[in-house]
């Protein structure tokens, strides 16, 4: 087993966009093939919400990457729609095709900030391991926002992931000594996480040790001689610094209740047998899992 990657503070742009291009977008893009190559698994509790979704809805999935939950639930294909939006193309070509058989997915390039649909077009919405690459809390709360005006605000469900500064012992990444200060931070911590990408270095060609000819004799035919090179080809690695925000404990559900304040929006249980106009979100359940925190919630709306 490889040893855990420390991962390195960093220090945000004043121009997130700029910033987020450089150390998010342009990096998957270089690494997507072998990046997709080491996530084909998916998480038990997000396999388990897909799972329970009802027959004919239709959904988002925000910042699909390679597309693995696309095809779920796997015990019955067809039963829902999720479409995938991601902002590098090279990963969205990967998730067109993502699962067995030749069935293409629905996916489009955008970015989770945006609103290329119309509020509730969609039933449903998840989004794994996206919203920590978003480089301020500003922005990290207008994609929540986003993905609330996604779905429907009587009955949507929808589930959030992202990497936790509390990361556990099977994780490859670890946090140096001077980070831990962050632990009791409950706005989390801006690091760089490095993704080593290894590429076989450029082909030695063998060398040739030209036969020494005798007198009146032409020149004999060069016999190749095995070069070490040709034996033990060196490797390349190239390093690609992934900016994430790693969330502290409990910022994700603050997060959540915060961009719905934001949208007007009443934070809790839907209430029983109000007559009055009231919409609302409500927790359903949240948590840490595998070095992760994540959220469930549902839309409610009394009418």
């Amino acid at each position: 087993m490889s040893p855990p990657t420390a991962v390195k503070a960093t220090i945000i742009s004043d121009h997130p966009q700029t910033y987020e291009d450089e150390h998010v977008h342009a990096v998957y893009d270089e690494i997507a093939p072998h990046f997709s190559s080491t996530r084909y698994k998916p998480w038990p509790i997000i396999a388990r919400f897909i799972a329970s979704l009802p027959t004919g809805w239709v959904g988002l999935d925000s910042g699909t990457g390679n597309g693995k939950y696309l095809p779920l639930p796997l015990n019955r294909p067809g039963d829902i729609w999720t479409i995938g939006v991601d902002r590098s193309r090279n990963l969205l070509s990967i998730a067109r095709k993502a699962g067995e058989g030749d069935v293409t997915r629905e996916v489009v390039w955008g970015d989770v900030l945006g609103r290329p649909w119309r509020d509730g077009a969609f039933d449903y919405a998840i989004s794994i391991a996206t919203i920590h690459h978003l480089s301020t809390a500003e922005r990290r709360k207008a994609a929540v926002q986003r993905i609330i005006q996604s779905i429907s605000p009587s009955h949507g469900r929808a589930l959030i992931y992202v990497w936790a500064i509390e990361q556990d012992d099977l994780s490859k990444r670890s946090i140096p000594s001077d980070q831990t200060a962050a632990l009791t931070d409950s706005t989390g911590q801006d690091v760089f996480v490095p993704w080593v990408l290894t590429s076989p270095a450029p082909k030695v060609g063998p060398k040739v040790k030209p036969r020494r000819r005798k007198q009146n004799q032409q020149l004999e035919t060069p016999t190749p001689e095995t070069s070490q090179e040709d034996v033990a080809r060196e490797s390349q690695q190239r390093v690609f610094n992934r900016y994430y925000h790693m969330f502290a404990k409990g910022e994700l559900t603050a997060l959540v209740h915060d961009a719905a304040r934001g949208l007007a929006l009443e934070v809790g249980p839907e209430p029983v047998g109000s007559e009055e106009k009231r919409r609302g979100l409500h927790i359903v359940e949240d948590g840490w899992e595998r070095s992760n925190y994540y959220v469930e919630f549902k839309c409610w709306e009394c009418t």
